[in-house]
C-alpha cells in the first residue's frame, strides 16, 4: 500500500476490523485431515466415482456426477454463505 508491503493474518485482521474469527482457519485449510483419513477417503472414491482410489486427492468439479456437482454447489453456495 502506497510503496509499503502490509502482512498480516486472518487473526490480526479480525482484530483490526472487529469481526470474529474463531473457526476460520479450519474454514480455509487445505488439510482436509480434520475428516479423518478413512472418512476422507470414502468421499473422494464416491465424488470421483472411482472406488479404486487408494489414497484422497482432489476432485475438479467438472469430473464429478452431476448431481455430485449440484449439492458441491448448493453446499458451497448456500451452507457455507461468506461475507
Amino acid at each position: 500500500m502506497n510503496g509499503h508491503k502490509l502482512s498480516f493474518n486472518a487473526k490480526e485482521l479480525g482484530g483490526i476490523l472487529g469481526v470474529p474469527t474463531e473457526g476460520f482457519g479450519v474454514y480455509v485449510q487445505e488439510d482436509k485431515t480434520v475428516l479423518g483419513a478413512e472418512r476422507l477417503l470414502q468421499l473422494i472414491q464416491r465424488l470421483s466415482q472411482q472406488p479404486s482410489l487408494k489414497a484422497p486427492r482432489s476432485v475438479k468439479k467438472g469430473k464429478m456426477t452431476p448431481i455430485h456437482r449440484l449439492l458441491f454447489l448448493v453446499c458451497h453456495k448456500e451452507c457455507h454463505p461468506r461475507g
